[in-house]
């Protein structure tokens, strides 16, 4: 099924189902009010939710109406917890290279992932606001699942069990402050600004075989400025899945119903698929030239993300922003 939170004036939104064409929602307040409240009671609720998922399909729902991204926050608008990993070690690789830094071998066997701030998550067409073009705004276009109750030192194997949903995240950096974040040796943090999220997270079953080894092998597409520049599969290269992802995460803790789980930015070794973050184009300008030639994100630029299934069909519907600038008030 396909779930959406719809703006209403509240932190948390009103909870929609939403048909599997991405044409009409309907109102899911009478099964639970918001989606955390359903991850909370997932064994529960999910089945009453599949049930009017299945009504709508056909056609059958009360109250339906016109499905409209805009009116869409993020699925969840807020969550406990936001842990991003770095599943494509080929994006790492790459990143280094460019500054002439060896990769730790470890890097290929043991995840990168880092909590960024979950507080404040942007729906899927609200301006990316920032204050600064200076610090080098960026997109990175990702996937993620949202996890119910997982227990601490949970298995891989068993790991694929406690994923409830998949959208598309938009996990915004500002490149040019991480740098010196990253120097005082205890991560990222003012450059990791609010990230955005797909209009709808969508169970694994509406996937079909592209959701296979805890994958999705499906191109994420990003089109910036209305030039699609990237479309790297996102099955393909994909080092660590996301059952090894939440495993990682899980090592000496428990992580509760709702956390979020990033795959990093999408990246084939085929350089010929683009890029999903201006980073790695500046990457390879460096390798290749010395010099990076793309400059990042300016105030007015527009980032779409969106993943189409194998008959062309959008399935979590798209990430649509623009930069703006931010005036403090």
């Amino acid at each position: 099924m396909k779930l959406a939170t719809l703006k209403d004036g509240s932190r948390d939104g009103q909870l929609a189902v939403v048909s599997r064409d991405l044409k009409t929602a309907q109102i899911a307040d009478g099964i639970a009010p918001t989606l955390q409240r359903a991850l909370d009671d997932w064994d529960f609720i999910a089945p009453q939710l599949g049930e009017l998922y299945e009504r709508l399909n056909a056609g059958k729902a009360n109250n339906a109406f016109d499905f409209n991204p805009q009116r869409c926050m993020a699925p969840l608008p807020r969550a406990f917890q936001w842990a991003d990993g770095s599943a494509y070690v080929n994006h790492v690789e790459l990143v280094r290279k460019a500054r002439m830094a060896e990769m730790p071998e470890s890097f290929w066997h043991d995840p990168l992932m880092y909590q960024g701030g979950s507080d404040d998550f942007i729906g899927p067409t609200e301006d990316i606001e920032c204050l600064s073009e200076e610090w080098g705004i960026d997109f990175e276009s990702e996937v993620a699942v949202i996890a119910g109750d997982v227990p601490m030192g949970v298995k891989v194997q068993h790991a694929t069990q406690y994923i409830r949903l998949l959208m598309l995240v938009n996990d915004v950096s500002l490149r040019n402050l991480i740098p010196a974040e990253l120097a005082k040796g205890f991560g990222f943090f003012q450059s990791k600004p609010a990230s955005s999220f797909s209009p709808v997270a969508v169970t694994p079953d509406e996937l079909g075989d592209a959701w296979r080894d805890g994958k999705l092998h499906l191109p994420l597409r990003s089109t910036w400025n209305g030039v699609l520049v990237g479309q790297p599969n996102a099955g393909v290269d994909m080092v660590f899945s996301f059952p090894q992802l939440i495993t990682h995460l899980c090592k000496t803790r428990h992580a509760r119903a709702g956390t979020i789980i990033g795959s990093g930015t999408v990246s084939n070794k085929d350089s010929g698929k683009g890029f999903s973050c201006i980073a790695e184009k500046r990457a390879l300008e460096m390798i290749a030239n010395g010099a990076p030639s793309t400059t990042f994100m300016q105030f007015g630029d527009t980032i779409r993300i969106e993943m189409l299934d194998k008959t062309g069909k959008s399935i979590f519907g798209a990430i649509d922003q623009s930069v703006v600038e931010y005036h403090t008030k």
